[in-house]
């Protein structure tokens, strides 16, 4: 079985994989173990572990300020860091799966396709495109555009009127599996709903508001699900 080392243990996603009862080999990494800035750290635990396949969910999300307020600290951990594991790989022959974001799209027009033209609408999504860039000149990748929250759900409230992909990150461990074989781009997401929708469609308790400045955080942030659809064998 592939060995599968996940950096970000610490992390929100990570947490929950290693929670669940996965028959993948994977073994976790977090910041101390492995440090994405530290050439020599992850050249470390590369040779302890003599992974297959790096699942890289090290990341800096929240906040959203913070990718505007220190931009240094975002580029640091989604692009610099993220540019020294890619590198590291194609030394190695090592697959790379990096955790992206449906942020990547402008969150316009909505029903984004993975060949569709990406154009970041905040700092995040310009942080994580950064990491992309490099992971995807290295052919033995994979980028999953992600559109996940915990569970339960964190908010009081949701807009009714932003339409997008959420899903559990839960969810996204029980179809890994099916997944982890694929290269290239791939949008995970969950169904195309609004965000209170989606709420109450898990008995969540929350008020139903509507977002009104959609120049800053755009409507119609829904991805193209038909690629994973298709691999996994059904409906999300």
């Amino acid at each position: 079985m592939k060995k599968i080392l996940v950096t970000g243990s610490d992390g929100r996603f990570a947490q929950v994989l290693k929670n669940s009862k996965s028959k993948l080999n994977l073994f976790f990494a977090s910041r101390k173990d492995c440090n994405i800035l530290n050439t020599n750290s992850i050249l470390k635990i590369i040779k302890k572990i003599k992974p297959d396949i790096i699942l890289h969910t090290a990341a800096l999300s929240r906040p959203m300020k913070i990718h505007e307020n220190n931009i240094n600290k975002s580029i640091d951990s989604n692009i610099t860091g993220t540019a020294n594991l890619v590198k590291i790989c194609n030394k190695f022959n090592i697959k790379i799966i990096y955790f992206s974001t449906g942020y990547v799209y402008e969150g316009k027009s909505g029903n984004y396709k993975e060949t569709d033209a990406v154009k970041p609408f905040n700092n995040y999504g310009l942080s994580k495109l950064g990491g992309e860039c490099s992971v995807l000149m290295y052919k033995n990748s994979l980028v999953l555009r992600l559109t996940m929250t915990e569970k339960p759900f964190l908010h009081k409230e949701a807009y009714g009127n932003l339409i997008s992909n959420y899903m559990f990150h839960e969810d996204l461990v029980k179809i890994l599996p099916k997944i982890i074989n694929k290269k290239g781009i791939i949008n995970i997401g969950g169904k195309t709903q609004s965000i209170y929708d989606f709420a109450k469609s898990k008995k969540l308790n929350v008020k139903k508001i509507r977002l009104k400045n959609s120049k800053k955080f755009p409507l119609n942030q829904d991805m193209n699900l038909n690629k994973l659809k298709k691999i996994i064998g059904r409906n999300i």
